[in-house]
C-alpha cells in the first residue's frame, strides 16, 4: 500500500494546532525570530498564562521548539517548517506545512 504524500493525519493534528487566532499570532511572530514569553506577551498583547497555553500546543504539534537560555526559554519554528523554504529563495511570509502551505499577509 502507498503511503498517501498529504499524511491526512498528520496534516490534520498541524492545522488543529493552528486552529486559534492566537496560535496563528504566535507563529507569524516566530516567522520574524526566536522569541521568548515576555517577548510575545508583549508583542501580541497575550495574558502570559495563555501564551504559555498556546505555546504548549504549538509544541506538541511540533511546530516550533524552545531552547533553555538562562532563565528564559527562547521559543522559534521547528527548522524544516521555514529554513528550507526561505534557504530555497521563498518569503519567510510562507509556512510549508507540508500538506499545505500558509502565507501570512502583510502586518497591519
Amino acid at each position: 500500500m502507498r503511503r498517501d504524500p498529504m499524511q491526512p493525519r498528520r496534516c490534520a493534528e498541524l492545522l488543529g494546532a493552528l486552529a486559534a487566532p492566537e496560535r496563528l499570532e504566535i507563529v507569524r511572530l516566530l516567522a520574524d525570530g526566536p522569541h521568548n514569553v515576555t517577548q510575545i506577551t508583549e508583542a501580541l498583547k497575550i495574558a502570559p498564562l495563555n501564551v504559555s497555553h498556546h505555546l504548549t500546543v504549538l509544541k506538541n504539534a511540533r511546530l516550533i521548539q524552545g531552547e533553555k537560555k538562562g532563565r528564559f526559554v527562547i521559543y522559534s519554528l521547528c527548522d524544516n517548517l521555514l529554513n528550507e523554504v526561505v534557504q530555497a529563495g521563498v518569503p519567510k511570509e510562507l509556512l510549508d506545512l507540508g500538506c499545505c502551505q500558509i502565507v501570512f499577509p502583510d502586518k497591519p
